[in-house]
C-alpha cells in the first residue's frame, strides 16, 4: 500500500541531561485527567487555546472582555479602553440586584454611530457611549425572542405562554402574526429539522419593514414516544403523580408523512400579513429564504421530495405572487442548496449563487432575472464559505481548500476576472475570518497543527498585523506525538487522509493496542490543518493510557466534492467501510499495531460504523462502543435519510442491505452500546431494536443509558461518559 506522509508533528519531550533517561523525563511532565481534557472537565476551559473576543463597530475592531471592552488599533494592534463595565452599569441606572454581569455578549449595530447594544435583564437598550445616555430601549419583558433589526429597531418574538409569533415594533406596540400555534402548528422555528442550511424561520428585509417567517404544520407527523424520567431528589406536589412523564417529539421517518412548510411576510407599515403562493406544501422543502436589495421580492430554492430537482423561485413580497423560476438544478443523486443567494452589494441587479453543480462547491453571477454570467470560483477543491464582500475593492471574500484539501485559507476574489488572492497570514492552517462592515478588513483566528491559535488583522492595504498569539495550553505536559497522511481508498484511485495518535512513550519495537475512532458521514470530516491535526482530547487521553489512535476520513465526508460524496448513495455504509478497512490493511503493516489488539469507537454515523466494522468483521475488532447509533435508516429522519437513501419503498434492498439488524448473529467481540435516553435525532428505538434481536439471537451486547440526555452528553455527564468509554477499552482491549 502506497503511503503519503504529509508532516509529521511531533511535540518534543524533555532533554536528556545527566544521565536522565527518557522514561524518567516523561514521567517528569504531568499526566492529563479527563477533567483536563473533556469539554465537560472541571479543568477544560484551562487546556484549551486562550482566544480573543471580537467584535466590529463598522470598520473598528472591538475586544470584548468581562470587565471592559477596548478599541483596537488595526495597524499595531494596541488597545485602549473604550468603555468599562462599571461604567456601562452607571450610565444604564443600573442597581446593585440589576447588574449587567459581563461586556461579552454586546454589539455595535450602527457603523457610524457610538451606539452600544446591551440586552439588560427584561429590556434592550441602545447606550451611546460617548454621551454616556440611552437613546432608545424596547420591553423584552414575556417574549422569547427571535431576532431583532438595526434598522427598523423592530423585534419578532415567540409569546412564552402559547408560542404564537408576535413583532414589537421600536415604540413597544406588539402585534400578533399567529393564533393557532401549538405543537403540530409552530411559526418562526428553523423548519425542515434544520438542514438544507436552517438555522433559524425568520429573516428580516434589508429596510426593516418586512419580515420572513416559516410556519410549520406538523400534525400529520407521527409522534415518537419520548419519556422523561423523574429525578431521585424530585418531590412532587399533592396532586402531581409520581410517573414519569410522556414528552413525546414530533419525528418523520424516512417514507413516512413529512411535515407542510409555507412561508408568511409580514409587513410593519401596513400591519398585514400574506403567505407566498408556492403550491401545495405536500413533500416540498422551501429552503434559504433570501431578500432583494429594495426589500420588495422574496427569494427560496423550493425542493422536491426526492431532492433532486431544485428550483430559484422569486416572489412579490406585497401580494405573495409568484414572479418567475430563476434557475433549476437537477441531479441523478441528489441537489442539496445550503445558502441562499446574495446580492451584490454595489449591484442590486446581479446576486451570487453556491453550487456542486460542476463537482465542487464553487460560486456563480447570475443577473436579477436568472441568467448565469460567469463562475467566479473553478477547480478541483471546495468553496466552504462565503464571508461577505469588500465593498470598495468590489470582491467576495471566501474561505476554501483550494491549497490542501484539509486546509481551510482565506481569499479575496475579483468579481469581474475571477483572480484569487490569498490573504490570510500563514497560507497554511484553519483559518477562520470575520470582516468589517465594509470589508476592507478581516479578523483571521486560526490554528495549525504545531498552532495552537493565532489572531492577525488583514488589511486590503497593509500586511496582516498579528493581533494575538495563544500560549500553548498544554506546556509541562506529557504530549503524544501526531501523525498525518494519506492513503489509497478501497478505489485504489482516491487518497484518504488520516491521523495517527502514537502512545506516549511510543517505542518502535513494541506492540500496542489499538482504536480506531470512526465518523465516516456526510457533512463532517476529523482530519485538518488544525491543532494537532484536529485531534480530539479523548485521543490524547487514551494515547497517555498506551494506545494507539488512528482516524480516517473515508469516501462520504465531506470537502472532497461530489463524487467523493455521493459514492455512498442509496448504499450507506458500504463504502465507507470498504475504505475503513483500507485503513486496517495500512495499520496491520505496521510492525508496532497488535491486530490482534484492535478496537473501534464512533458515535451517530460512527456509532453506526462502529456496529458495521463490528459484526461485518469479527475477526478483526475485539471491542467497540457505540454511542447514539443508527441500526436501521428506515428509522432515521425523512429529510436526511432520504437525501442518501431513497425511500423505503423505493430502495428496499439498500436499506435491507444497510441494517445492521441481521448482523446482531455476527457479534463476536466486546461491545458497548451507549445512548442518550432521550435522544431526538437518533431515536432509543433503534438501540433498544438491536438488543432485541441480540436477544433472539443470543449475542451478548453491552448497553448503557444516560437519562434524559440527547444525542450528546451534557455538561459534566461527558466527562463521566469519555471515562466509561476508556474504562471498557481498559478492560477488554489493553
Amino acid at each position: 500500500m502506497k503511503i503519503s506522509w504529509i508532516v509529521v508533528a511531533m511535540m518534543a519531550i524533555a532533554s536528556i541531561m545527566g544521565g536522565t533517561t527518557t522514561t524518567q523525563a516523561q514521567e517528569a511532565l504531568k499526566q492529563f485527567t479527563l477533567e483536563d481534557l473533556n469539554y465537560g472537565g472541571n479543568n477544560y476551559h484551562n487546556m484549551t487555546a486562550k482566544n480573543r473576543f471580537t467584535t466590529w463597530w463598522g470598520d473598528e475592531l472591538v475586544r470584548l472582555d468581562m470587565e471592559q471592552c477596548y478599541l483596537v488599533n488595526k495597524k499595531t494592534g494596541k488597545e485602549k479602553v473604550l468603555f468599562t463595565l462599571e461604567q456601562a452599569n452607571k450610565w444604564l441606572g443600573n442597581s446593585d440586584d440589576n447588574k449587567l454581569r459581563s461586556l461579552y455578549y454586546i454589539g455595535f449595530p450602527y457603523p457610524d454611530k457610538p451606539l452600544v447594544m446591551i440586552q439588560a435583564k427584561d429590556k434592550r437598550v441602545l447606550l451611546n457611549f460617548k454621551t454616556q445616555k440611552i437613546e432608545w430601549s424596547q420591553s423584552t419583558a414575556n417574549a422569547n425572542a427571535l431576532e431583532w433589526n438595526s434598522v427598523s429597531r423592530a423585534m419578532v418574538y415567540q409569546s412564552p405562554k402559547d408560542n404564537n409569533l408576535f413583532v414589537r415594533d421600536a415604540s413597544g406596540n406588539d402585534t400578533q402574526l399567529s393564533t393557532d400555534a401549538s405543537r403540530d402548528i409552530v411559526y418562526g422555528q428553523s423548519v425542515h429539522r434544520d438542514e438544507f442550511g436552517y438555522t433559524k424561520g425568520s429573516f428580516w428585509s434589508p429596510d426593516g419593514q418586512r419580515l420572513v417567517f416559516t410556519r410549520m404544520d406538523q400534525s400529520m407527523v407521527s409522534d415518537y414516544p419520548q419519556v422523561d424520567i423523574p429525578d431521585a431528589d424530585w418531590k412532587p406536589s399533592e396532586n402531581e403523580s409520581r410517573i414519569a412523564k410522556s414528552t413525546p417529539d414530533k419525528y418523520p421517518m424516512a417514507g413516512e408523512a413529512m411535515h407542510k412548510v409555507t412561508i408568511g411576510v409580514y409587513d410593519l407599515r401596513s400591519g398585514k400579513t400574506i403567505y407566498l403562493k408556492a403550491g401545495d406544501p405536500t413533500d416540498r422543502y422551501f429552503t434559504n429564504p433570501a431578500w432583494s436589495p429594495d426589500s420588495k421580492t422574496v427569494y427560496l430554492f423550493e425542493l422536491n421530495r426526492d431532492q433532486n430537482d431544485c428550483r430559484l423561485v422569486s416572489y412579490d413580497a406585497t401580494t405573495g405572487d409568484k414572479i418567475a423560476e430563476l434557475y433549476r438544478e437537477t441531479d441523478d443523486k441528489y441537489v442539496e442548496p445550503l445558502h441562499p443567494i446574495l446580492f451584490i452589494p454595489w449591484d442590486g441587479s446581479r446576486f451570487i449563487m453556491q453550487s456542486q453543480k460542476d463537482g465542487y462547491n464553487h460560486i456563480y453571477l447570475f443577473d436579477k432575472d436568472g441568467h448565469q454570467l460567469q463562475q467566479i470560483t473553478k477547480g478541483k477543491w471546495v468553496v466552504m464559505d462565503v464571508l461577505g464582500f469588500d465593498k470598495i475593492q468590489h470582491s467576495i471574500i471566501i474561505a476554501s481548500n483550494e491549497l490542501n484539501p484539509i486546509q481551510r485559507n482565506l481569499f479575496t476574489v475579483n468579481l469581474k476576472t475571477g483572480k484569487r488572492t490569498l490573504i490570510d497570514e500563514s497560507g497554511t492552517g484553519y483559518h477562520f475570518g470575520t470582516i468589517s462592515t465594509s470589508g476592507q478588513y478581516l479578523l483571521d483566528n486560526y490554528t495549525a497543527p504545531d498552532v495552537p491559535r493565532n489572531i492577525s488583522i488583514v488589511s486590503s492595504k497593509n500586511k496582516p498585523k498579528r493581533y494575538f498569539t495563544a500560549e500553548d495550553p498544554w506546556k509541562g505536559y506529557n504530549i503524544p506525538e501526531y501523525q498525518c497522511g494519506t492513503i489509497k481508498a478501497a478505489d485504489d484511485t482516491t487518497d484518504l487522509y488520516y491521523r495517527m495518535v502514537l502512545p506516549i512513550g511510543f517505542d518502535k519495537n513494541k506492540k500496542y493496542p489499538t482504536i480506531i475512532y470512526v465518523y465516516g458521514g456526510p457533512h463532517a470530516h476529523n482530519i485538518d490543518a488544525r491543532w494537532h491535526w484536529g485531534s480530539r482530547s479523548w485521543e490524547t487521553y487514551m494515547a497517555q493510557k498506551g494506545y494507539l489512535l488512528f482516524i480516517l476520513d473515508n469516501r462520504g465526508s465531506e470537502n472532497r466534492g461530489k463524487d467523493f460524496e455521493q459514492v455512498t448513495f442509496r448504499h450507506l455504509g458500504d463504502n465507507e467501510m470498504k475504505d475503513q478497512m483500507e485503513g486496517v490493511k495500512f495499520l496491520q503493516s505496521l510492525p508496532y499495531v497488535d491486530a490482534n489488539r484492535m478496537g473501534v469507537h464512533g458515535w451517530s454515523f460512527g456509532g453506526f460504523m462502529t456496529i458495521n466494522m463490528m459484526t461485518t468483521h469479527p475477526e478483526v475488532f475485539k471491542v467497540g462502543v457505540a454511542g447514539g447509533p443508527v441500526i436501521d435508516w428506515r428509522w432515521y429522519e425523512v429529510m436526511y435519510g432520504e437525501r442518501y437513501m431513497d425511500t423505503p419503498r423505493s430502495n428496499p434492498e439498500g436499506y435491507a442491505q444497510s441494517s445492521l439488524l441481521p448482523k446482531a448473529k455476527d457479534l463476536k467481540g466486546k461491545l458497548q452500546i451507549i445512548t442518550g435516553y432521550n435522544d431526538v435525532t437518533v431515536v432509543p428505538q433503534h438501540c433498544l431494536t438491536f438488543i432485541k434481536e441480540c436477544i433472539q439471537v443470543g449475542t451478548q451486547p453491552d448497553f448503557f443509558v444516560y437519562p434524559g440526555e440527547p444525542h450528546n452528553m451534557r455538561g459534566h455527564q461527558s466527562t463521566h461518559l469519555h471515562e466509561r468509554i476508556s474504562q471498557y477499552f481498559d478492560d477488554y482491549l489493553k
